[in-house]
């Protein structure tokens, strides 16, 4: 060590211990708020595939949807009414202006956001969030559009029929049919008759037009006491939806209770069965919930989980990057910790499972894919990783 070296840590040494505590500190701040310095937090191999993961940002408060605008650009949702801009390329956020007024509680508040596949030349972005009526919470659906950091022309196309005291099960995520469909799904917000009451939006999966109004071939359109919006229903709280434009299937994901979330391949005019039938228990009795686990003339799931995972997110993997997980479903386990990676058959069966990354101990809350085909994920600790081939350049 040279003499400057030891006059500097001399004087470290001289300092009072609360000055050498600060100075500390500020180090640590240092290393987490520059953007880029995390990198490659785990590298695994699955069905042989290896990958690298790298933390992209951090301090987002809950980024419960992403999506891309640009490549390069994701556009996020934080469950307290925030919208922020990330370049993951730097790390950078911008927040965005403009967000609705958002009742939040419990699992409310600012939901999904998503574009459509003619957003560069349309504009309109779409979210999900829970708006305030009469003090109540109900699901809506709304767009606006985005320029720069500032969105305008903000239009409710939904205002859902949803509305109870509590705060639980609002779903809710969004996707796009063709070029004029949307779906998107509302839970049974905490009470259970929703569920099978088509005279509520609640507990059910909902198609309309990309401009708020009911395509005129839904299947309940005209029936007496039945929301003409509904597509299918029967559901406890679809926090996962997506679209697989090459087979054609609309998927969704949801908590089950104690046990029993469930994948389901959604049909128009489905009955999905919850709370009339079920494969979770009740949280303290334990006792079965509903009449049995099949019955007649209700859909079963795809595939159910027991014990839950608490799925958070549905994502059908389409890229180029992995070409070992092309038509793959990926969901977000908040409870269990992990990205469930699902192979299906032909036929739309689940014939294998995977868990992926269960060692980083975050609750996987949202999911996107690059225009890379890289896999996005949000989680619940506030930070946004990307899953990439392992060796591959950095963007």
């Amino acid at each position: 060590m040279n003499k400057s070296k030891n006059r500097d840590m001399n004087r470290l040494t001289q300092l009072p211990v609360k000055s050498i505590r600060r100075w500390l500190a500020g180090l640590v701040i240092l290393f987490v708020v520059v953007p880029g310095c995390a990198r490659t937090v785990q590298t695994n191999t699955s069905a042989g595939v290896s990958i690298s993961v790298d933390e992209v940002a951090s301090g987002l408060g809950v980024p419960w949807g992403m999506v891309f605008i640009a490549p390069g650009r994701i556009l996020y949702t934080d469950r307290v009414g925030k919208i922020g801009l990330l370049d993951t390329g730097t790390g950078q956020v911008s927040g965005v202006s403009g967000a609705p007024q958002v009742k939040i509680g419990g699992q409310g508040g600012l939901l999904d956001v998503a574009v459509p596949p003619d957003y560069a030349s349309k504009g309109w972005v779409y979210f999900t969030y829970s708006k305030d009526q009469d003090g109540e919470g109900v699901t809506t659906v709304a767009r606006a559009r985005l320029s720069g950091t500032r969105l305008s022309d903000w239009q409710d196309l939904l205002v859902t029929r949803s509305a109870t005291g509590t705060g639980r099960h609002f779903g809710s995520r969004i996707t796009f049919v063709g070029d004029n469909y949307l779906f998107f799904g509302v839970g049974d917000r905490g009470h259970r008759p929703n569920g099978q009451d088509r005279s509520t939006h609640a507990g059910s999966i909902l198609r309309i037009h990309r401009d708020g109004s009911t395509p005129a071939d839904n299947p309940f359109i005209g029936q007496d006491g039945v929301l003409p919006e509904i597509w299918s229903y029967g559901h406890r709280n679809p926090q996962g939806l997506t679209y697989d434009a090459v087979t054609g299937r609309l998927w969704e994901i949801e908590h089950g209770p104690r046990g029993g979330d469930e994948i389901n391949l959604i049909q128009p005019g489905l009955n999905y069965g919850w709370p009339v039938i079920s494969y979770g228990k009740e949280y303290t009795s334990l006792a079965a919930v509903g009449e049995a686990t099949e019955k007649e003339g209700v859909e079963q799931p795809v595939k159910y989980y027991d014990p839950s995972i608490a799925p958070s997110s549905l994502l059908v993997y389409k890229g180029e990057a992995f070409p070992e997980w092309q038509g793959n479903l990926f969901a977000g386990a908040l409870k269990l910790t992990h990205l469930n990676r699902i192979v299906l058959g032909e036929k739309g069966n689940a014939v294998e499972e995977e868990r992926l990354l269960e060692g980083m101990k975050e609750r996987f809350r949202s999911l996107v894919e690059s225009p890379e085909g890289y896999i996005y994920f949000g989680t619940d600790s506030g930070k946004i990783f990307r899953i990439s081939p392992a060796g591959a350049e950095e963007e």
